[in-house]
Parts: C-alpha cells; sequence; structure tokens
C-alpha cells in the first residue's frame, strides 16, 4: 500500500520522541519539585513540536535534497548547535567530512547518523532514509535540561537530559537509530501513529536501533543486549534501559519513574487511551517476536531476521493501518519467499506463536 500523501503532495509524518509521554507523565507527579518541573517543561516542548509537525503537514515542510554530486554510498551529515535554546537548527558546527570537534556531544550525534545511514546502505541497499540520499540534520544542546530526543520529520533533535534521570540524548547510538528509524517508516509504510499500527512503528524503530547497536559494535544475535537506550539512565535510577526486547517489561523498576509497562505476549496486551493507545508500551509484543526470531536463527540478526523486517516494511504490502496480525502475517511470508521452506521459515513462525500473534 502506498504511504498516505498530505495535501501538500508528501508523506504524512509524525513527531516521534524516544521516551514515551507516560515515562514523562510520571515523573510530572514526582515529589521532587526540580525533577517534576523538567519533565513538565519537557512535556510542553513535546507538545509544541507536535503541533508544529501538523502545521507543516498542511503548508509543506521544506524539501531537503542531497547537494549535487553527493556519492550514493555516502552520507551527508550536518550537526548543529542550539546552544541550549529551543530554536531549529541552531548554529552549524559539524558538515560532512569535517574533522571531530572538541565537544563529545556533537562527535556522537555525527557517528551516530553514520552509523544508521551506513546499516541501511550495507545491509539492504537504501540510500539514506529516503532511499534517494536524504541529508541527515541534527541539532544537539537543545533547550535547557530537555529530557528527549525525537524525530520530526525533517531532522533528529537530542536534548542534554537533566543529569538526574536523563543523561545526554548522543550517548546510545541505538536512540539515534531508533528515531531517525522513523523516517524509514515515514517514506514507506507510514503506520498510523496509533494502537497497533502505531505500536508497530515504534517496533521498527527498535528492531533498527537494535540492529544499528549491533552493527557497530559486531555483535551476534547471542552477544547483543537487546536493550533500548542503554546509558541514557541516570546512576539514581533504578533500571538499565528504555526498553528492553529480550525480556519486556524489566528494563526498569524505579520509585520515580516506576514499573516498565511493556508486555512481552499479547495474554498482558495493555488497553489504554494513554500514549496514542499504547504504542510505546504494546511495541513490547512484536519487539519480543523479533527478538525470538533473531536468537533462533543465531549470526547477525541484520541478515536474515532484519532483512525479512526490512522487506515488509519497504515491500509496499504492509497498509497504514496494519495491525499485529497483518504484520505477522507477511513476515511469514516474506520468510517463505525469501528463504523457503527453512529455518528462517521456522524461526519467525515460532516466535510469533510464541507471543500469542495469530498469522493467517
Amino acid at each position: 500500500m502506498v504511504p498516505t500523501m498530505t495535501t501538500n503532495g508528501g508523506y504524512e509524518p509524525v513527531f516521534c520522541t524516544i521516551v514515551p509521554p507516560h515515562v514523562l507523565d510520571t515523573l510530572a507527579q514526582a515529589e521532587d519539585p526540580a525533577l517534576a518541573g523538567k519533565a513538565r517543561r519537557t512535556l510542553e516542548r513535546d507538545a509544541f513540536e507536535r503541533t508544529h509537525r501538523r502545521l507543516t503537514t498542511v503548508i509543506g515542510a521544506p524539501t531537503l535534497a542531497p547537494p549535487k554530486g553527493a556519492a550514493e554510498d555516502k552520507p551527508n551529515r550536518t550537526i548543529h548547535d542550539a546552544k541550549h535554546k529551543q530554536d531549529l537548527p541552531g548554529k552549524k558546527v559539524r558538515g560532512e567530512g569535517d574533522k571531530p570537534g572538541k565537544d563529545a556531544t556533537v562527535n556522537r550525534a555525527y557517528a551516530g547518523l553514520g552509523a544508521t545511514f551506513e546499516l541501511f546502505q550495507k545491509a539492504y541497499e537504501r540510500n539514506s532514509i529516503n532511499a534517494e540520499g536524504l541529508p541527515l540534520n541534527a541539532t544537539v544542546h537543545f533547550g535547557e535540561d530537555y529530557n528527549n530526543a525525537f524525530w520530526n520529520g525533517e531532522q533528529m533533535v537530542f536534548g542534554d537530559g537533566d543529569g538526574e534521570i536523563f543523561l545526554d540524548f548522543t550517548i546510545p547510538v541505538d536512540v539515534i537509530g531508533h528515531e531517525l528509524a522513523h523516517g524509514v517508516t515515514q517514506y514507506t509504510a507510514n503506520l498510523t501513529y496509533f494502537g497497533q499500527p502505531g505500536a508497530l512503528n515504534e517496533h521498527f524503530s527498535d528492531v533498527f536501533g537494535a540492529l544499528i547497536k549491533q552493527y557497530t559494535l559486531g555483535q551476534t544475535a547471542a552477544e547483543a543486549d537487546w536493550l533500548i537506550g542503554a546509558g541514557l539512565l541516570a546512576p539514581r535510577v533504578t533500571g538499565t534501559a528504555l526498553r528492553s526486547m529480550k525480556a519486556p517489561g524489566t528494563a526498569y523498576d524505579d520509585d520515580v519513574l516506576g514499573k516498565d509497562p511493556q508486555p512481552a505476549t499479547m495474554d498482558d496486551y495493555v488497553q489504554t487511551g494513554r500514549d496514542n493507545g499504547g504504542v510505546h508500551i504494546n511495541s513490547g509484543i512484536p519487539n519480543h517476536a523479533f527478538y525470538l526470531a533473531a536468537t533462533a536463527l543465531g549470526g547477525h540478526a541484520w541478515e536474515r531476521a532484519g532483512r525479512i523486517w526490512y522487506d515488509v516494511l519497504t515491500g509496499g504490502e504492509l497498509g497504514s493501518k496494519a495491525n499485529f496480525t497483518d504484520f505477522a502475517t507477511l513476515t511469514v511470508a516474506r520468510a517463505r519467499a525469501s528463504f523457503g521452506e527453512g529455518d528462517e521459515l521456522q524461526a519467525v513462525t515460532k516466535a510469533w506463536e510464541q507471543v500469542g500473534v495469530r498469522t493467517l
């Protein structure tokens, strides 16, 4: 199915953040007014950016095209510094090919954009986010104590965190990959950001975020930690990451943040109106299915399990309102079409069975 088009002829983008609203909602109610205040300011800014995203859908966002002479197998990165203000994009501080500077945040953002480009280019022959050499732009040091990172349909934006709950959002490369992968979804299946289609939207970003980290580290499925956002939580937080694909619901259990609410199977599917119908919550179910399939197959997860997932996302058959069963059915069909009746088909089929998602 062709992605929904906007009135100005572009793809329908969504505003996607790495820290779910339900986490910030909990943090905004903390007894410590300093923690609560920073979370509330982050929520307020996110609400502004979400509205801005909807407006640019109507009036049109600027067209980003690769520069003349740009190589198809090379990224075109630009990093800006907001200098703790909230005006985008900020001051340009590093362009493609520039040497690393003294700012570690700038260097991490630059490297993370490159790692994302490389995974999609080398593993899936995709030329940047839109397959047509889209420049990769990012802004760092956004706002004061801003507790999030997001893809706004045009560029990446990273906060520095408050230092109490969240650290610098450029630290985990999978956070960078996760957010940029929302752009890939935007330009392909364009999954509606609500309910099960929205959970699949988040799921794809977690999958490719994890694969980018594994590709960068040269890890096999067995060696990987399967955590999303490891290294992001400050030392005072009782937890290891934002999410766990290996064991959804176990990433954190903290007095301030609460407990990770992700289910691992359909038995614990969460019915909620919060978080766009639980897009960051119920994504734990397909996340766990991917982990099960990838580890059953072994080796590098981006080669077989990742290939199946990528082909379904970009193949044109995944509708924008697809549910878990629709997607699972397509992965089984793709596994059979690409690899025959072998281990790949068995691993994918069994993974969906284990998490309780039917295939047709």
